[in-house]
């Protein structure tokens, strides 16, 4: 099993603070931890799959929305 960096933090916790950020509601404390713990590389990531995730659901609702105005 491979030891585990403490300090490195889980995809879970990626997540949470990628999607804090879009919502642009952090607090400084929080803010301050996850810089420390987060890494550049692991944010990207997380950040580019959350915004394709939000962009395909935005084309997905007008998609529906255009289909049952039209039916």
């Amino acid at each position: 099993m491979i030891a585990r960096d403490k300090s490195q933090a889980s995809l879970l916790q990626v997540f949470k603070a990628v999607l804090w950020s879009f919502l642009g509601i952090r607090r400084r404390a929080e803010h301050e931890a996850d810089a420390i713990r987060l890494r550049l590389p692991q944010v990207v990531a997380v950040g580019i799959m959350c915004a394709a995730l939000f962009v395909f659901t935005l084309i997905f609702v007008v998609h529906l929305v255009i289909t049952r105005a039209t039916t």
